[in-house]
């Protein structure tokens, strides 16, 4: 007797945490279902969703790198977000087998901010590291609640690209990642009323990747520093931004948020979010 399934496809992909978010969640509402993990290269992506569509037990996937922008020419559909940013990272098969792709990155990064969001702000500013994938969604995300976004990359024109694409008429700015590795004795002007985030949008400090150079006094007093990755969860950022005072939000945050919305496209139920608790105590374990 077959099941319905879903899976995280990217290379690399053991590290990820999707299955067990899902499998957890799965667990928790009695489905009927398994979701997986599966190592993707570049040359096996349209390979790979060639095979999946014609599945029904198939219900989708999540992409993580490198596919989020590799895979747009491979899917029937995008949905109206994903198309505005540029970069998937759900795909949902339909009941015709087309592939509708949809990007729950943006929303899932901003649930952790939400009560912050809910504040009235004289200003509000982001600086965002990294120009992949998922710093499209993050972008575009930060765009749409009234941020000013500093974007840094190796390249500063294709950072400068990005923000004219996904934020155009803003009073954004684009500098590189290496402005941000050395100390600085900047001295910030009064940050009441404001909102600050840096935000760590790259590979940079995951397991098996290079360090982030990313030094503290370029952040303002008050500020809130949020990583997106995963592996490990309390990376280096986050140690040295709590040392340095600042408040923290780690990757599982957004991992969590963007995966509950995936959820119901795979499996049509609503994530038991009220067991968020349960569901960290167990990953972290």
């Amino acid at each position: 007797m077959t099941q319905p399934y879903a899976e995280v496809i990217g290379d690399p992909i053991a590290q990820s945490k999707s299955p067990a978010i899902h499998g957890f969640w799965l667990a928790e509402l009695g489905l009927p279902g398994r979701y997986e993990h599966c190592r993707v290269r570049q040359d096996e992506l349209a390979k790979y969703l060639a095979r999946r569509r014609t599945d029904p037990d198939w219900r989708g996937c999540n992409v993580t790198m490198p596919h989020k922008l590799a895979i747009l020419p491979l899917l029937d559909r995008l949905d109206p977000l994903a198309a505005r940013i540029g970069a998937v990272n759900t795909v949902v098969r339909e009941r015709d087998g087309t592939l509708t792709g949809i990007n729950t990155d943006a929303p899932g990064f901003l649930e952790p901010l939400r009560a912050e969001l809910e504040r009235v702000h004289l200003f509000r500013m982001a600086r965002v590291l990294g120009t992949g994938g998922a710093a499209r969604a993050i972008v575009a995300a930060l765009a749409s609640k009234s941020f000013v976004v500093v974007l840094a990359g190796r390249d500063p024109a294709k950072a400068r690209a990005m923000l004219d694409e996904l934020a155009p008429g803003a009073d954004h700015h684009a500098i590189g990642l290496d402005h941000f590795a050395d100390a600085t004795d900047f001295a910030f002007d009064d940050r009441a009323g404001c909102l600050d985030l840096v935000v760590n949008a790259s590979p940079l400090g995951m397991t098996g990747q290079p360090p982030l150079a990313f030094d503290f006094s370029h952040a303002p007093p008050g500020a809130i520093a949020y990583d997106i990755v995963t592996s490990p969860l309390n990376t280096r950022f986050l140690q040295n931004a709590a040392e340095s005072g600042l408040r923290t939000v780690d990757g599982l945050s957004m991992l969590i948020g963007q995966a509950a919305i995936a959820f119901g496209h795979f499996f049509g139920a609503q994530a038991p979010r009220d067991r968020d608790a349960a569901l960290r105590a167990l990953i972290l374990a």
